[in-house]
């Protein structure tokens, strides 16, 4: 039996509107959920920067964002290097809640730069490593990444780096455990005091470690690992004045000494 159009048009709302509710309800329940996923992968990254692979990978979620919380101390600063702690329309700066990725958008001077203290259990005060998110662009799409310094704030403790679209077993690679280790112990600072930052190198294969300033590079990738280049020099550069403010103190102390 034909039915009318009517009946037809009717049916086609009724169908929609249930269709969009359901829709709704989904995201409204899967919402939360991403979002907590998404604050656990977050940290693992920055924790990761620190913490020993093996060690990291052992814990369970929960023991994860424990940890996190008893460790990690954070701040937000602008480039000047100086702590801000309410955002434009005076609402609280927390690190974590950052959105590094909308303010790579945005001109240098007008960013948020957070900053993330491993400290010693219990002592916010002694810290042991500062975090620095860094951000930029491969070969097909954005990059991203923690780099930690030892208190030294030259020493590389760590890095961790992901991405969203790097080529599977070339570009991808800066993801593998054995490619970040290769900046451990390297130098963002010259002997001079400038900043120099690390850089991979075109090729695979030769050992750099009489190099403070180089890691060895990516066999055909060499478009990802000058994007990695540029994120660490740029970033790094953003977050100078920090660091020069941090190491004044230190300078003095070590004069007076």
């Amino acid at each position: 039996m034909q039915q009318s159009n009517a009946y037809i048009i009717t049916f086609s709302i009724i169908l929609t509107v249930v269709l969009g509710l359901l829709l709704s309800g989904t995201s409204q329940v899967l919402g939360p959920l991403q979002k907590k996923a998404e604050d656990l992968d977050t940290k693992k990254q920055i924790l990761g920067a620190v913490l020993e692979p093996e060690k990291l990978s052992a814990m369970k979620p929960e023991e994860i964002l424990s940890f996190y919380e008893n460790r990690i101390a954070s701040k937000v600063v602008n480039i000047e290097g100086q702590e801000v702690e309410n955002d434009a329309e005076g609402n609280p700066l927390v690190a974590e809640k950052v959105n590094v990725a909308k303010n790579y958008k945005m001109a240098p001077e007008n960013r948020q730069y957070p900053i993330f203290m491993y400290h010693a259990e219990g002592n916010p005060e002694d810290v042991e490593s500062y975090v620095f998110p860094v951000y930029g662009s491969g070969l097909w799409d954005e990059i991203w990444g923690y780099l930690a310094l030892q208190t030294d704030l030259n020493t590389i403790e760590g890095v961790t780096f992901s991405h969203k679209g790097e080529t599977p077993g070339l570009g991808a690679r800066i993801t593998n455990q054995g490619v970040q280790q290769r900046y451990q112990g390297k130098e963002i600072f010259d002997e001079s005091g400038n900043l120099q930052s690390v850089a991979m190198q075109k090729g695979e294969g030769k050992d750099y470690s009489s190099d403070k300033h180089k890691v060895d590079g990516l066999s055909g990738a060499t478009i990802t690992a000058v994007g990695v280049n540029n994120m660490l020099y740029n970033y790094l550069g953003y977050y100078t004045a920090y660091l020069e403010k941090q190491k004044s103190p230190q300078t003095d102390i070590a004069a007076l000494n």
